[in-house]
């Protein structure tokens, strides 16, 4: 699989500050960057794979929502993530 536990325990240590802290928000947001991006660039190879077209727009909107979150509790926090990972908006 793509995303083994020592890939996970990576960015949560890199974006969460430790690797087990899974609940942090920058760390739920950078792991579902992670997966969007995996799952985008197999929708590239795959166009007529509309399950997983499925799952990439409810992680786009699950990452939306915690983003939002973010920028209403600590919008310095925001900012950082949003700039680390390169995201528009």
């Amino acid at each position: 699989m793509y995303l083994s536990n020592e890939v996970k325990a990576e960015i949560f240590k890199q974006y969460g500050g430790d690797e087990k802290n899974t609940g942090s928000a920058e760390g739920q947001i950078a792991l579902f960057t992670h997966r969007i991006n995996h799952l985008t660039k197999h929708l590239k190879e795959n166009r007529k794979d509309f399950n997983t077209e499925r799952a990439l727009v409810r992680l786009v909107g699950k990452r939306r929502s915690l983003l939002d979150y973010l920028k209403k509790k600590d919008i310095t926090r925001y900012r950082a993530i949003v700039k680390e990972l390169n995201l528009r908006k």
